[in-house]
């Protein structure tokens, strides 16, 4: 079920990123009760000011037309149950229907919203975590920055394009933070890579990554085959993927 929202704000966070805040009266009752939860952001159909809500026809929403909706999922950073409002960080690409989107919208504008989906179990008995991802993850990096247990260590490692989309963080004090510059025409996921190839991971660590399609597979194989990690350890979600 979607929720009809709309446009309350939109803040220019870094150059890749910008912050808009959804709001309206059909989202008394939503919560978001674990960290790197998602929700699906329905859009106007491009070239189209009005929202037309979509069928589901047992595979895909479709509008009236029989075209698919334009739906994008993301990581809601913040939901203000008092106000009725949802913030949702928006990465801008060279092009993209939701960065398009959130670069053109004023207040006022519509949208809807649905979720929230699965988040992220925190295990109480782990001895550490390990968090990696690109622009995309920063957003569910930053809730479970907020969820872990502040006596446990977390390495976090965030791969940018830029280093100007590096963002604030929320605070935990065990954290490390290390911000992976991408090389110029390297692969997405190759700085993550490499860094979390050299990182020591112990038995009872708790990883979570996050990022490009590709880059995941990558960094499955690499915990699954190559440490022999359990699959039980590690929560590996492709966010987005590589056109060709």
């Amino acid at each position: 079920m979607f929720r009809r929202v709309s446009v309350r704000g939109v803040e220019l966070l870094t150059p890749f990123m910008a912050r808009v805040t959804l709001g309206g009266e059909e989202l008394a009752g939503f919560a978001v009760d674990q960290p790197a939860a998602s929700v699906r952001l329905l859009l106007p159909a491009l070239g189209e000011t009005e929202l037309v809500m979509p069928t589901w026809n047992g595979n895909i929403f479709l509008l009236a037309d029989g075209e698919p909706a334009t739906i994008r999922t993301f990581t809601p950073r913040l939901f203000d149950s008092a106000a009725n409002e949802l913030r949702l960080d928006v990465v801008i690409h060279e092009a993209g229907a939701a960065s398009d989107w959130v670069q053109r919208a004023f207040v006022g504008d519509p949208a809807a919203i649905s979720g929230p989906g699965r988040g992220y179990t925190v295990d109480a008995a782990a001895s550490g975590f390990v968090l990696v991802g690109d622009e995309t993850a920063m957003p569910a990096i930053g809730q479970l920055l907020e969820g872990l247990p502040h006596d446990r260590p977390a390495r976090v490692m965030i791969e940018v394009r830029q280093p100007e989309a590096r963002t604030d963080l929320p605070q935990h004090p065990l954290a490390k933070v290390d911000w992976l510059d991408l090389p110029r025409g390297a692969a997405p996921g190759a700085a993550m890579l490499e860094t979390l190839a050299a990182a020591l991971i112990e038995p009872a660590t708790r990883v979570w990554a996050a990022g490009e399609a590709g880059a995941m597979q990558r960094i499955r194989r690499h915990l699954f085959e190559q440490l022999d990690l359990p699959r039980a350890v590690a929560t590996v979600r492709g966010y987005w993927k590589l056109r060709d």
